[in-house]
């Protein structure tokens, strides 16, 4: 993520706005939410919080202090659930005490879910929710049905902060490789989009390979062609490198049982 993200929700009136919009419309659909939350990172960055609501302004700090359900989230890129979120073993230093100014909302708490994201190969998010009860299977639910535009809105907040609309272009066409590489790993796997993502970000490294362009190489694998580009996006060629990521990474998924 850049400084200008970094930023952005601090000295950009309509993405704090829309930002804020988004995590209320999430928590709306949720029963006994008390909190909710965007975290983001790029690269190597830290986490930092984009924008909370509710007991999110107190809860979402305190986690990226003490551990908690979103740094968890970030680093394996699996969703987490905890019907205790104060007294869970996979982060004991988070406590009540340890949430500066809580206050009866966060004394409330019970239950919380990160589901962690991207919106481009580098740019990473966490949606988060807490809750005065445990969460049931919808949480998670509700979380994925927001996480789309969730992405998208930090592609228009990125490029749009940074002013360099090709910037933009650039990111679309590459969300929209991804998403049909993830689409096709989904398939084969019969696993989740989280999976699926993780399973492009480690092939790109471990082959050292951008992730747009070896997703466009496992979709040209697969289809003997380039995948279709939106209309008015610049089209992804990849470099003999990705090409044979792809037959690699391809040929480990077919050769070996779900």
């Amino acid at each position: 993520m850049t400084e200008t993200l970094m930023n952005a929700a601090d000295r950009w009136r309509p993405l704090a706005e829309l930002l804020q919009a988004l995590l209320e419309r999430i928590a709306g659909e949720l029963p006994g939410w008390l909190g909710a939350g965007l975290t983001v990172s790029r690269g190597e960055l830290p986490l930092r919080v984009l924008a909370a609501v509710g007991a999110g302004e107190q809860v979402l700090p305190a986690q990226l202090a003490h551990g908690g359900p979103a740094p968890v989230a970030h680093a394996t890129g699996e969703p987490v659930v905890t019907d205790r979120l104060f007294g869970d073993e996979r982060w004991p230093a988070l406590t009540r005490e340890t949430v500066f100014d809580g206050g009866p909302a966060v004394a409330a708490i019970r239950g919380a879910v990160a589901l962690p994201g991207f919106w481009d190969e580098d740019g990473a998010f966490v949606l988060s929710v807490t809750l005065d009860r445990p969460p049931g299977t919808e949480t998670l639910d509700v979380l994925r049905r927001y996480a789309k535009l969730t992405e998208m809105t930090l592609v228009v907040a990125e490029t749009a902060t940074a002013g360099d609309p090709d910037q933009m272009l650039d990111l679309l066409a590459s969300r929209a490789a991804i998403e049909q590489a993830k689409g096709a790993i989904m398939a084969v796997r019969r696993c989740s989009p989280e999976e699926a993502w993780q399973t492009l970000r480690r092939a790109s490294q471990e082959f050292n390979v951008k992730v747009r362009e070896l997703a466009v190489a496992l979709v040209e694998h697969l289809g003997g062609r380039l995948p279709a580009s939106p209309d008015g996006l610049r089209e992804i060629r990849p470099g003999a490198p990705a090409h044979h990521a792809a037959e690699q990474l391809w040929s480990a998924f077919t050769s070996v049982s779900p």
